[in-house]
């Protein structure tokens, strides 16, 4: 068996698909999203008769049901196109990932972990930043005890967070940096959203302009979600969002660079072909 040779990447926008994405696998990680919107979004779906019933027991089910689906999604995603390379770069890129994390977490909304989503999601594309979330929100609440209800939301955000990232439009020097900081703020923000959209009905009991109202409409209870992230998590959301701009302004160059030689050297993108023997002259 020989191996052709792999295009060398380009070393401005080009991205190297480390996770191929063929339909199924890309048909899987789309009905996991839909899945996630629905666990994320619930409190504005419900009706007043199912709030009544399952408030109590909602976030539990959800809670229980997105490991399965993400387990499918990865499932799906390393029989269609995940080699022993990639596993490897995810290996090492969830460890780092996971050794960051804590450095940060819980300490005026600094999260040092979205930097390196975005900027690997960017360079291996949105198969790979897909998975890299994942398994690095995983490998980190391993890390630091941090296993709980609230795990599998973290981790279907994060995973859209290297996914997005993959789904970048080409982008050269400096202006592929501000792209990627600017993404990075705007990914970093809804991720704090998402997860308190996840667990505020629950947050916040008694007669309030930021309670959940069970059954009301759904823009009502929009506002009123608003009104609670903006008092409540706006500043940890903001200081999510400046420190991935700043890690990805001062690192993003460097990092990309060394993210784009590992991949060179990886040559995800050569192909195997089997030659039979030559005939023999006779």
């Amino acid at each position: 068996m020989s191996t052709t040779s792999p295009p060398r990447p380009v070393v401005d926008g080009h991205r190297v698909r480390a996770v191929q994405l063929r339909p199924w696998s890309t048909a899987a990680v789309v009905m996991s999203s839909v899945v996630g919107l629905l666990a994320f979004g619930w409190p504005l779906l419900i009706s007043p008769e199912m709030a009544s019933e399952h408030s109590a027991d909602a976030p539990l089910v959800l809670a229980l049901l997105l490991p399965f689906v993400l387990a499918v999604v990865l499932a799906e995603v390393a029989e269609g196109g995940l080699d022993v390379k990639a596993v490897a770069m995810l290996g090492v890129l969830s460890a780092v990932g996971a050794i960051l994390r804590p450095m940060g977490a819980g300490t005026a909304g600094v999260e040092t972990v979205f930097f390196l989503l975005v900027l690997a999601g960017r360079v291996f594309g949105p198969g790979f930043g897909f998975v890299l979330g994942t398994t690095t929100l995983f490998s980190s609440a391993l890390l630091t005890a941090g296993v709980g209800p609230w795990l599998p939301f973290q981790m279907l955000g994060a995973a859209w967070v290297g996914l997005g990232a993959g789904l970048l439009p080409r982008a050269r020097g400096r202006a592929e940096i501000a792209l990627l900081a600017g993404y990075g703020a705007l990914a970093a923000l809804l991720y704090g959203v998402a997860l308190n959209f996840a667990f505020w009905p629950f947050t916040v009991q008694g007669e309030s302009a930021i309670t959940f109202v069970p059954g009301a409409p759904a823009l009502e209870n929009l506002q009123r979600f608003l009104v609670f992230s903006v008092s409540t998590s706006l500043g940890w959301d903001i200081g999510r969002a400046l420190t991935t701009v700043l890690l990805v302004c001062l690192t993003g160059r460097a990092v990309l660079g060394a993210l784009r030689r590992a991949s060179r050297k990886a040559a995800f993108d050569a192909q195997g072909r089997f030659e039979g023997p030559q005939d023999q002259p006779g």
